[in-house]
């Protein structure tokens, strides 16, 4: 299984870009930071994960105008970058602004 739920603030954006195949793509990085227990211990959890949105959703996305500094939860699956990469990027296929749904 490959999924992937996280929470966090937008520190990144780029402008929302047409794959060949003509497919919305909006890229973003996005700063989480929790605490979690690991082997009965808390942990402190920071981390920044590259990300990005296709089609539908990367249209509305743009036309709700997702900003730097917005608190968002996201849900998706992790992918290499391309086919030649091994850098790992989240592929968003659920988002949520922490106040209110897109």
């Amino acid at each position: 299984m490959n999924t992937l739920a996280l929470s966090g603030t937008v520190i990144g954006l780029e402008p929302i870009r047409y794959t060949p195949a003509g497919l919305s793509l909006l890229s973003f990085v996005l700063q989480h930071a929790s605490e979690q227990i690991e082997a009965g211990l808390r942990r402190k959890v920071e981390c920044e994960v590259n990300a990005v949105v296709l089609g539908n959703l990367a249209s509305e996305l743009a036309k709700q105008q997702i900003s730097l500094g917005m608190a968002i939860n996201v849900q998706g699956f992790l992918a290499k970058r391309s086919a030649k990469s091994t850098q790992l990027i989240m592929h968003v296929t659920h988002l949520t602004l922490i106040d209110s749904n897109i």
